[in-house]
């Protein structure tokens, strides 16, 4: 369904709401189409077609809201769904914060950010990508088995209008290729992985690359050693650095902040981070994986530094959490069908730095270089982190050998404090950082 016709839905269907007895509400519609196929060993494993649309109601009376959704569009669908979300919003306790934007704060234009491939991949040629990737992997010397590959494409429509007078609509399309592989044989196999996506499948990595760095992973891991526990650097790889950049942002979320069970509760306009370091959160990056042109109540979103020279500089805020706060909404709404909208970051990054990887390392006599993180061990309301980890021990500045099974502990307010960032930024992923490096850290061994 065109933009233009999903729009004439929301219209209708609010229509419907304010006869029902809404005195305000707003409504999303998304539908999409995904195509994914899997190989194993040369095998295929999986091919999946998968489409659907669903749109959701948000209703107020008073102050009390209620939500509902469903994928039957017929009218008098429409009109049970309006009148079941009037029913329940007058059965709920009312919430002083809830409500639409003003219409004065509603975004005027929206910017072009080029973020649908207008070209349909074929099952074919999604199956030359994995099978390009799997093979590459298993011609890495020292590769002895495959969890297989996987290739996939989507494209989705979202559209959003509210009883405010905002109405609008984008889409948004992706593409990746995957592959994992094992080295080694019986119980010294090691597995790795490597991966890329895109809004427009001719900028995917190349397949064989992709699988010749997953090979490449999985060898340089086999016979992993343990260490011993100790207070030493550790270097975060850039597949992995950007969790920390995301415990930053559930440490600012705005509803955390208004709930009062985050660290950073109180760190408003103090320093997080050493001089120099910048956080940016960037909604209209072209092509970005997760760019939007506006946010999930119809408000203007744009480019924010969160840390600008190592300064906490804002929290990231729907209009929910800023009026909780006294506070205007930065922009930060995200939502789905069937869920009232919540702030949540976009293409999120911490820039990148001056010294090359090599040279963060470089004046390391002994540490650890994290490539793999395992499970969520991460308090956000005291900073304490403790995760599972392997990757590599570092001895006088250089990659020495392969570790695994070890525990990486920390305070992330100390670690913030601590952190080095590298010149190796590359946007890969949704959040994104360079090579990072902390000072110090429990390493927890033998």
């Amino acid at each position: 369904m065109p933009v233009a016709k999903s729009l004439d839905l929301l219209d209708d269907l609010l229509l419907r709401a304010r006869k029902a007895g809404a005195e305000a509400a707003d409504a999303v519609f998304v539908q999409g189409a995904a195509l994914s196929v899997a190989e194993r060993l040369g095998k295929p494993e999986k091919l999946e077609r998968a489409e659907g649309r669903d749109l959701g109601l948000r209703v107020f009376v008073g102050k009390r809201q209620a939500i509902v959704s469903s994928t039957d569009f017929s009218p008098k669908a429409l009109d049970e769904l309006a009148s079941r979300a009037i029913a329940m919003a007058k059965a709920v306790p009312e919430d002083p914060f809830c409500g639409i934007a003003e219409p004065a704060d509603l975004a005027k234009s929206v910017p072009a950010l080029d973020l649908c491939d207008p070209d349909e991949p074929s099952t074919e040629t999604l199956m030359a990508r994995l099978r390009e990737a799997e093979d590459s992997a298993r011609a890495v010397p020292g590769v002895t088995n495959s969890e297989g590959a996987e290739a996939g494409w989507s494209r989705s429509e979202i559209a959003l209008a509210a009883s405010n007078g905002f109405r609008n609509g984008y889409e948004i399309s992706s593409s990746s290729v995957s592959v994992a592989v094992l080295a080694g044989e019986g119980t010294g196999m090691e597995r790795d992985y490597d991966f890329s996506s895109a809004i427009y499948g001719s900028e995917l990595e190349s397949p064989a690359a992709i699988g010749r760095n997953a090979g490449e992973k999985a060898v340089k891991r086999l016979n992993p050693r343990k260490v011993a526990t100790a207070k030493v650097p550790v270097i975060f790889d850039p597949r992995i650095s950007n969790s920390l950049v995301g415990h930053l942002a559930g440490a600012i979320n705005g509803a955390s902040i208004a709930r009062g069970v985050s660290f950073l509760k109180d760190k408003m306009g103090e320093r997080l981070f050493p001089a120099g370091i910048d956080i940016v959160d960037d909604p209209h990056r072209k092509r970005g994986l997760r760019s939007k042109p506006f946010d999930g109540e119809g408000l203007a979103n744009r480019r924010q530094a969160l840390v600008e020279d190592g300064v906490l500089k804002t929290w990231v805020l729907d209009l929910r959490s800023a009026r909780q706060l006294s506070l205007k909404s930065t922009g930060h709404a995200a939502r789905g069908t069937s869920s009232p909208p919540g702030p949540s970051t976009t293409n999120l990054y911490l820039a990148a730095g001056k010294e090359s990887p090599k040279q963060l390392m470089a004046d390391i006599a002994s540490g650890f270089y994290c490539t793999e993180l395992i499970g969520f061990g991460v308090n956000n309301v005291t900073g304490d982190y403790s995760r599972g980890a392997s990757g590599f021990w570092i001895e006088n500045g250089e990659i020495a050998y392969p570790v695994s099974e070890i525990t990486i502990a920390g305070n992330l307010a100390e670690m913030f404090q601590q952190l080095r960032a590298a010149d190796d930024l590359a946007f890969r992923y949704g959040s994104n950082a360079p090579t990072l490096r902390i000072d110090s850290m429990t390493v927890a061994g033998r």
